[in-house]
């Protein structure tokens, strides 16, 4: 049956899409229309607090979109030697925290050790962070998106841990967003299942996913790839068939796949 998930591609680098092929192996087409696009912004800014290891406590990451800024700023200046040689090091010596697979394996790939992988929200994140982390150690460095949810740092900050906030790129509507639906919906007809990765992709795409399916809606089986975007969904009135219990690839496909049969 045909999927269509909306997100964005992985880095053409990282090989084929997993959630393609998750879907692929359950016997289901999917295909992907990208939501969002991404300014950087804040770069110099980045790359100065990058080089003062000292004056930061740890690292945290929930986007990959940050890791890929902080990339951006190493090849940029071509200070990738002295990164690899002296800086990296000094703060694997602190906490390097993440939520998820696909930021941790691009934190890897910067030569840094991240720890809370599988805490999959920030919420459960800033629990580890809280018990983890003493009180009195310099700020933690957090290069996060424009459109950040509040949990993380309200939770660090009424647990008196310091938390220092960057935002290194800003969130929008993919120009293309509304041409790509509308394509999908006359080539494809409406899908069996539709997935949504963020609140805002609810945000950005609902309204024009309702008018496409038209009488149609009832019969799609609307999924999320975990319990912030379930919220979203569920607060702008859609019914959600399923919700993947850790947001990776085998789990969104199973859910999906379980709802569909």
């Amino acid at each position: 049956m045909q999927v269509l998930l909306l997100k964005e591609p992985r880095d053409e680098e990282s090989g084929p899409d997993p959630y393609i092929q998750e879907l692929a192996s359950h016997g289901h087409k999917a295909t992907l229309i990208p939501v969002l696009s991404f300014k950087f912004v804040s770069l110099n800014t980045l790359s100065d607090k990058l080089f003062q290891p000292e004056k930061h406590g740890g690292l945290i990451f929930t986007s990959p979109r940050a890791v890929e800024a902080v990339k951006m700023c190493l090849e940029a200046e071509e200070r990738r030697e002295e990164w690899n040689s002296s800086v990296k090091e000094k703060w694997n010596s602190k906490s390097i925290y993440v939520v998820g697979r696909a930021t941790a394996a691009l934190v890897r790939n910067l030569g840094l050790n991240p720890l809370g992988e599988d805490t999959g929200t920030a919420d459960v994140l800033s629990s580890l962070i809280i018990e983890r982390e003493d009180r009195n150690i310099p700020p933690l460095f957090f290069p996060c998106g424009s459109i950040k949810r509040e949990v993380l740092p309200t939770a660090l900050r009424e647990n008196g841990v310091p938390l220092e906030t960057l935002t290194v790129y800003q969130t929008a509507e993919h120009p293309d967003l509304e041409k790509n639906l509308k394509n999908y919906f006359t080539e494809q007809g409406a899908p069996a299942s539709i997935a949504f990765f963020s609140p805002s992709g609810v945000k950005f795409c609902l309204e024009v996913v309702r008018r496409l399916s038209g009488e149609q809606l009832p019969q799609i089986k609307f999924a999320a790839i975990g319990p912030t975007t379930q919220d979203a969904m569920i607060a702008e009135g859609l019914c959600v068939s399923c919700t993947a219990e850790q947001p990776t690839a085998e789990h969104l496909a199973a859910a999906i796949a379980k709802s569909l049969h």
